[in-house]
């Protein structure tokens, strides 16, 4: 075998062994961010349903990455990122961040930064279903993967136009975007049952027209008994929804 043969396979190889010790790596992390028992027992009861550990490595986050989370609320998954990242990656939370900022200041959060964001105007609106936002920045830059879980549906069209946009512009080439939202019947209209559900076609249509790529969807969070009819808080139907899970790219 001539030398250059022989070093390019050996550089495949280093490469290939490398990329799965990290994979490896991660994985180990995101298993012992889960089973930490400060997480709380209600957390840990939606895990079964959620399937974090599942989603993330879809997703493809390795614990190096400088990720941005939007909209946290109640820092579910906040909780099993930081950890994740807290040694040689970066965790910021953005957008909505009250709840995630009083568990920092209490001390029940670490490794987390609140990024600063500006914007003209954010009020409910649409019969006060949904948040309008004007003039959205997001104080970061160079962000290897953004993630959002059921939030698009809290934004109105052009709200999630710059939620989207925004996404774009903070992530560094190649950087990923992963979504996960409840399902609604493709072109299916607003009503008081559906409002927080979303067309999944109309979100891949809406995320491309920001500049992105898509990469791929999972059926992780497919749920063959949800009607796809009714508001994701009735007792029937909460925990069990049908939610699409999709991975984009900017190129």
């Amino acid at each position: 075998m001539n030398v250059r043969l022989t070093l390019t396979l050996t550089a495949f190889l280093v490469a290939v062994f490398s990329g799965a010790h990290v994979a490896a790596d991660t994985s180990a992390k995101l298993k012992a961010a889960i089973a930490d028992e400060s997480r709380g027992s209600a957390d840990m009861a939606r895990d079964a349903n959620r399937k974090p550990l599942q989603t993330l490595e879809f997703f493809g986050l390795k614990d190096d990455m400088k990720v941005l989370e939007l909209v946290p609320g109640g820092g579910w998954y906040t909780k099993i990122l930081a950890p994740v990242l807290a040694e040689s990656g970066n965790l910021q939370v953005a957008i909505g961040t009250d709840r995630v900022k009083g568990m920092i200041q209490a001390g029940e959060l670490s490794s987390v930064d609140v990024a600063s964001v500006s914007m003209s105007k954010m009020a409910r609106e649409d019969g006060g279903r949904r948040f309008v936002i004007e003039d959205l920045a997001i104080d970061t830059s160079d962000v290897d993967m953004v993630l959002t879980f059921r939030n698009l549906h809290n934004f109105t069209e052009s709200s999630r136009a710059q939620l989207n946009a925004e996404a774009f512009r903070v992530l560094k080439s190649g950087g990923l975007y992963g979504v996960v939202d409840h399902t609604r019947r493709h072109m299916q209209s607003d009503n008081s049952e559906n409002w927080r559900r979303m067309d999944p076609v109309l979100m891949i249509k809406e995320i491309e027209a920001a500049g992105f790529e898509f990469v791929d969807f999972s059926d992780l969070h497919y749920r063959y008994d949800d009607e796809l009819v009714y508001e994701v808080g009735r007792r029937s139907v909460t925990g069990n929804t049908d939610r699409f899970t999709m991975l984009f790219k900017k190129p």
